[in-house]
C-alpha cells in the first residue's frame, strides 16, 4: 500500500509550468497547452496492474475527453522507451511524459516515500491534476482508482 502523500498544490492554484519529452520524442510545454483542458495523470510505472488498467480507462475514454476539448498526459519515471512499449501495447492515443528526473513529479508535489511489502522507497504517487484552460488547477484526485478513474476525470471535465 502506498504511503499518502500532502499536496502542496490546491485547486485555483496556478499549475506548475513544465516542458517535457513524451512519447514520440518531441517536447511539450505548459504554454502548449494553454486555453485547453488539461489532465495530467501522475502513475508510479508502466505495464503494472493499477497503471494499465489507469491508462486504458484514459483510452477507452479518450474520445469523450477530446470532445470535452482536453488533452490527456500520463506522466511516470519511465523512459521514453518503455512508454513506446506501453503505449504500443495497450494502443494508447495520448501521450505519455518521460520524467526519468522527477522533474514534473517534484513540482507537482507528487514524488515521495512509498510503502510497499514493508519496502520504503521514493516513487510517483498516483495523482491526477485536472488543469483548467485558465492554467489554473481546477481540480486533484490524490486518491485514485485506476478502474473508475477515467470516468471521474471526465464527468469533471463535463463541469468547467
Amino acid at each position: 500500500m502506498a504511503k499518502s502523500i500532502a499536496l502542496s498544490l490546491r485547486p485555483g492554484d496556478p499549475a506548475p509550468p513544465f516542458s517535457a519529452v513524451v512519447t514520440d520524442g518531441s517536447q511539450i510545454t505548459s504554454k502548449d497547452l494553454l486555453g485547453k483542458p488539461v489532465v495530467i495523470y501522475f502513475y508510479p510505472r508502466d505495464d503494472t496492474p493499477g497503471c494499465t488498467k489507469e491508462a486504458c480507462g484514459f483510452r477507452d475514454q479518450y474520445a469523450a475527453i477530446q470532445k470535452a476539448g482536453a488533452v490527456v498526459l500520463g506522466v511516470s519515471a519511465d523512459t521514453v522507451k518503455s512508454h513506446v512499449k506501453f503505449t504500443n501495447k495497450h494502443q494508447l492515443p495520448f501521450p505519455l511524459v518521460a520524467d526519468t528526473e522527477s522533474v514534473l513529479a517534484n513540482a507537482f508535489g507528487v514524488w515521495g516515500e512509498k510503502v510497499f511489502m514493508g519496502r520504503k522507497y521514493q516513487g510517483i504517487h498516483r495523482v491526477t491534476f485536472l488543469i483548467g484552460r485558465d492554467g489554473r488547477i481546477a481540480r486533484i484526485w490524490d486518491s485514485v482508482k485506476p478502474e473508475i478513474h477515467a470516468e471521474e476525470v471526465l464527468e469533471a471535465l463535463k463541469s468547467l
